[in-house]
């Protein structure tokens, strides 16, 4: 899809705050508040904006213990990695994951309150998934960069 200068700086702003007004957006763009709208519907019916979400801080709900977890499957048939992706996609505490290249086949990121409540994910939750066949799990001791921008 091709967007023009003025369609980058919207989604820009957009991706800043969501919540601005169309007149604030419109008076950052030199639009009117009317192609500032339609530019955001065809945006969103073109499917470049997929939704809009409020990003909570993991602090202020007590789950900031940030776990990234190489996961390998025994076997790499249709059935069971259709299975476990099935499976991984109903855990709550799985913010992200991944069919990745290279020693391992998955790497998911794990959001929890502290180390014991991840044993507990790993012993009743994720290890209850058929075919995984190991897992290595590396945690956040840092974050050093994160943002849900997309530069355009």
């Amino acid at each position: 899809m091709m967007y023009d200068e003025i369609d980058k700086k919207l989604l820009e702003l957009l991706q800043q705050d969501s919540k601005q007004t169309n007149k604030a957006l419109a008076y950052a763009l030199g639009l009117s508040v009317t192609a500032v709208y339609e530019r955001i519907k065809k945006l969103e019916n073109n499917g470049t904006i997929k939704k809009y979400v409020a990003l909570v801080d993991q602090k202020s709900v007590d789950k900031d213990f940030v776990v990234f977890c190489s996961i390998k499957l025994v076997q790499h048939t249709q059935d069971y990695v259709v299975k476990f992706e099935r499976e991984v996609a109903k855990l709550n505490e799985v913010l992200e994951c991944y069919h990745i290249s290279g020693d391992y086949d998955y790497l998911i990121k794990v959001l929890v309150e502290d180390m014991e409540a991840f044993r507990e994910f790993m012993v009743k939750k994720l290890t209850t998934i058929d075919h995984i066949g190991s897992t290595y799990s590396m945690f956040m001791i840092n974050e050093v960069k994160h943002t849900t921008a997309i530069s355009i």
